[in-house]
């Protein structure tokens, strides 16, 4: 089973040479740390940065360098900043390459609802519907199930939608799943688990093909 780190391990396996990535707030900002060395990725955070690096050591960190989830960041050279509507333009554009983002659901057809829990209070949807409208490719990480013990990739999601029919593919703490028109195909579990485990934490259509590998971290 993979911890937070170990899913945005993985993640940062899906990041191309030249890609630029977005990052949601949780453990898509942990994908930044992983990325190979021998590939330049630009990341983008959504409150206007342009080349984000990894997060800054103990004792580094500066106050009014932040990412879109006010965590303190590092800037590679190069780096830009800029306003709200150059950063949006950027994604609505669909200059983007990547979007990774976390989730409290995914339908087994590819809906995310990732921004508000019914009664709780939120500050606002931020650019999660922007980034999910816009973007071609889109990732999740994200816990398999919530801490009940219950599937958070469901025939259908019971939050209300950021999205509709977006989600390629998702990385969890059990699996690495590719959202097909049939349902969520299983294509690698993660160390120490089995494809039964994963059967058993998946409300929606789960689809097995052959046997399934192990990821490679």
């Amino acid at each position: 089973m993979l911890d937070k780190n170990g899913i945005a391990k993985r993640i940062a396996k899906e990041v191309k040479d030249g890609y630029y990535v977005n990052l949601g707030i949780g453990i898509p900002t942990l994908v930044a740390n992983f990325v190979r060395n021998d590939i330049h990725v630009e990341f983008q955070s959504e409150n206007g940065v342009l080349g984000m690096g990894p997060f800054p050591l103990d004792g580094e960190e500066d106050a009014d360098i932040i990412n879109a989830g006010k965590q303190t960041i590092t800037t590679l050279p190069g780096a830009s900043f800029f306003d709200s509507a150059t950063s949006f333009g950027m994604i609505r554009g669909q200059h983007v390459d990547l979007t990774i983002l976390g989730a409290m659901e995914v339908s087994e057809n590819g809906d995310i609802a990732n921004w508000k829990i019914p009664g709780k209070m939120v500050k606002g949807m931020g650019g999660a519907m922007d980034l999910v409208a816009s973007a071609e490719n889109i990732i999740v990480a994200m816990m398999h199930t919530n801490k009940a013990g219950e599937s958070k990739l469901l025939k259908k999601c019971t939050l209300p939608l950021t999205g509709v029919g977006c989600v390629k593919k998702i990385v969890t703490n059990l699996a690495v799943l590719e959202v097909t028109p049939k349902g969520f195909k299983l294509l690698e579990t993660a160390p120490g688990i089995s494809v039964e485990d994963v059967k058993k934490a998946t409300e929606g259509t789960l689809i097995i093909e052959g046997e399934v590998p192990e990821m490679m971290l």
